[in-house]
């Protein structure tokens, strides 16, 4: 088989000159793009790094003009159009289709940037980031970067969040999609103010495209927006029921957009499909070290609309503690992204199958290319200027084995310096996070040139590690920290333990739905369950006459423990606390000594969770966590918010030989969703001599 041809020559001089005329003068003229690739045909990449079509190896140019209110970019492969100045996205012609895009929406309303701010105590505000100025950052005859900026001043006040940003795009000649980053920064001397969301939104035709896809076991075909549009909304408005949709197969679901969320560590790709054409648009996420709050914060990736959504500062499933606020006397930048835009394309035979497919292998190339070496950005390092650690963290705990353990799979991270666990509520900078082998063996790649702490987690141990010493990685190091040990929280052996201690409810009982309340997505994915609405409404179902009592060495966690400690629905729009209870024998109790109960929780929604032994109604409490979270996991079929992790102290004359009981209440009763998940409960006696 005879090689590629090789990419055509630069353009002659002339041609520039003339389109650097346009672009000045803003005239009308479009350029003959080049040699489109033909429909449904796959996308793949070459040996030079570009792709190319499958059909025809022969790549163009990349073609920019202007007018008045837009550039258009057209690769070989795709064209796009963005508004002047403000840099939204408002065209993506591909395969056929003259815009993927809803054309329905205002031209700001296809694919857009947006902050969510507020001055301190004051109402939030919506700002759809609109750029002031467009400039060509670089271009050469393979790739083009543009910008669209906004600089604040203080006219803009009450308006636009106190920030410069500047918002990228990146073509490349021959590639089927488009990458699209940020630069935030701001000056000491700015306003006070709270930001707790930054992200993308691509907003899709709904005539065509119908299928979504989020990961090998969570895709199918979707509601529309007009379907919701004529359901009942249930307890929240993002809950809806479906009852008088298009496609009747569709009667009776339930849809909500927070059913759809992923955890930052596998949110690398999901999208949704058009079959007529076959034809994918997708979200691809290469890294996530530019989001905040760590590996497993959770958010929303695409839902119905049909809308794609980037992620990049939230506060969905955690609450404020995670929203970024900036005092006056601090300076600051980031840089979000880049991400990338791909599109592909199937043949007739081939159908929509194999986009998926497809998709993830496009994103395993973006992985293993971050970090990218073609941004114009000074504040973007490539590889080559970045650093790494490795190590072995071995676990010590005397009371699980004689002998140290590896710390299998553990989570490893470096983030800003700060206490240990502190990484699950850092929002400023980047995190790098890795997971280590059986042996406990860890490499942190790639990361940028900085002061970090690092940080670890063990799933099947209670507790947060942290390195002694502030580590800084400096270009081109490679740090080798040795042996870590990790000696998890403990005071004694273990007299018994409820769950997992794995950060997740999961491991409980989470029961059945409502017939007439599911998700089909759902409905044969055990893994998944938690993510059906109105799980918390068969907590009063399952326990009418009293609250739940469980008893060790009896009954199972699995099937005997409601995934949620949650309200009890009193009827007319009341609620009442609720009451867990953990019955044990033991045979004697050791005067004079203490006992611990290792408590950690998995979520905390507005709650009071209060601890007594053996009196359930002695006041004050034996313990109290007194008010804690505001990440609502329980309403948005989250199985986890925040770690909670507490040690509290159980003096002897608290317990008996014999039945003893524990008593678990959640005091704060306003709602439905108010409420804990627990993580792993355990009786520790007094410690061995």
């Amino acid at each position: 088989m005879p090689p590629p041809p090789p990419p055509p020559p630069p353009p002659p001089l002339l041609l520039l000159i003339l389109l650097l005329v346009m672009q000045i003068v803003g005239g009308g003229v479009r350029l003959a793009s080049a040699a489109a690739t033909p429909p449904g045909q796959l996308h793949s990449r070459n040996d030079t790094g570009t792709r190319n079509s499958a059909a025809n190896s022969s790549i163009g140019v990349l073609l920019l003009s202007a007018s008045s209110d837009q550039v258009v970019i057209d690769n070989g492969l795709l064209q796009v159009a963005i508004s002047l100045p403000g840099g939204d996205v408002t065209g993506v012609q591909y395969n056929g289709l003259d815009n993927v895009l809803d054309v329905l929406n205002d031209d700001d309303n296809r694919g857009y940037w947006d902050v969510v701010w507020n001055l301190p105590g004051h109402d939030i505000i919506f700002d759809r980031v609109h750029g002031a100025t467009y400039e060509i950052v670089s271009e050469s005859s393979d790739q083009i970067e543009i910008s669209f900026s906004r600089m604040w001043n203080i006219s803009t006040n009450d308006i636009f969040v106190p920030m410069n940003i500047d918002k990228r795009y990146i073509f490349r000649s021959g590639c089927s999609g488009f990458y699209s980053y940020a630069i935030f920064n701001r000056p000491e001397g700015w306003p006070d103010i709270e930001m707790d969301q930054v992200r993308i939104v691509y907003k899709l035709r709904e005539e065509k495209f119908h299928y979504m896809a989020l990961s090998d076991d969570r895709q199918r075909f979707m509601p529309t927006a007009r379907d919701r549009s004529t359901g009942l909304a249930l307890a929240y408005p993002e809950a809806v029921l479906l009852t008088n949709p298009e496609d009747q197969e569709f009667r009776g679901e339930v849809d909500d957009k927070y059913q759809y969320s992923i955890e930052n560590q596998y949110n690398r790709v999901h999208g949704w499909i058009c079959d007529n054409p076959p034809t994918g648009f997708w979200m691809i996420t290469p890294s996530d070290e530019f989001k905040t709050a760590g590996p497993v914060k959770q958010d929303l990736t695409s839902h119905v609309g049909p809308i794609t959504l980037s992620m990049f500062v939230s506060t969905h499933y955690a609450g404020k503690e995670v929203g970024i606020k900036f005092s006056n006397v601090e300076a600051w930048s980031k840089v979000f992204g880049p991400v990338f835009v791909y599109l592909n394309s199937a043949s007739p035979e081939d159908g929509s199958s194999s986009l998926w497919e497809d998709a993830k292998r496009q994103m395993y190339e973006e992985v293993n290319i971050w970090p990218y070496d073609f941004t114009a950005c000074d504040d973007f390092p490539t590889a080559e200027q970045r650093g790494s650690v490795v190590g072995q963290l071995i676990v010590h705990d005397g009371y699980v084995s004689e002998q140290d353990m590896y710390g299998a799979s553990a989570y490893v991270g470096l983030a800003a310096p700060g206490p240990a666990g502190s990484w699950q509520r850092e929002n400023k900078g980047y995190q790098f996070w890795t997971r280590a082998n059986k042996m406990g063996l860890f490499e942190i790649e790639k990361v940028r040139a900085g002061d970090y702490n690092l940080y670890a987690w063990v799933p099947g141990f209670i507790g947060d590690y942290k390195y002694d010493t502030n580590i800084t990685i400096t270009p081109g190091c490679s740090i080798n920290l040795g042996t870590l040990v990790y000696k998890p929280p403990r005071h004694g052996p273990t007299l018994w333990e409820i769950g997992i201690p794995d950060r997740t409810a999961a491991e409980f009982f989470v029961p059945s739905p409502y017939p007439t309340l599911m998700n089909d997505l759902y409905t044969n994915n055990r893994k998944n369950r938690f993510r059906q609405y109105g799980l918390w409404d068969r907590y009063v179902d399952l326990y009418q006459e009293h609250d739940l009592i469980f008893t060790v060495g009896t009954d199972n966690y699995r099937k005997d423990w409601f995934y949620a400690q949650v309200t009890r629905n009193a009827g007319n729009t009341t609620y009442r606390a609720t009451t867990f209870q953990i019955v044990f024998e033991l045979e004697q109790v050791n005067d004079m000594s203490t006992y611990y109960l290792q408590l950690a929780l998995a979520s905390a929604m507005e709650s009071d969770l209060q601890v007594r032994f053996n009196n359930a109604s002695v006041e004050p409490a034996h313990f109290s966590t007194g008010a804690i979270g505001q990440d609502n996991a329980i309403a948005r079929h989250g199985i986890h918010g925040l770690y909670w992790l507490y040690g509290i102290e159980v003096p002897s004359f608290q317990l008996h030989g014999g039945t003893n009981t524990i008593y678990l209440t959640q005091a704060s009763a306003k709602n439905p969703f108010q409420g804990v998940m627990y993580d792993y409960i355990r009786l520790e006696g007094p410690p061995e001599a």
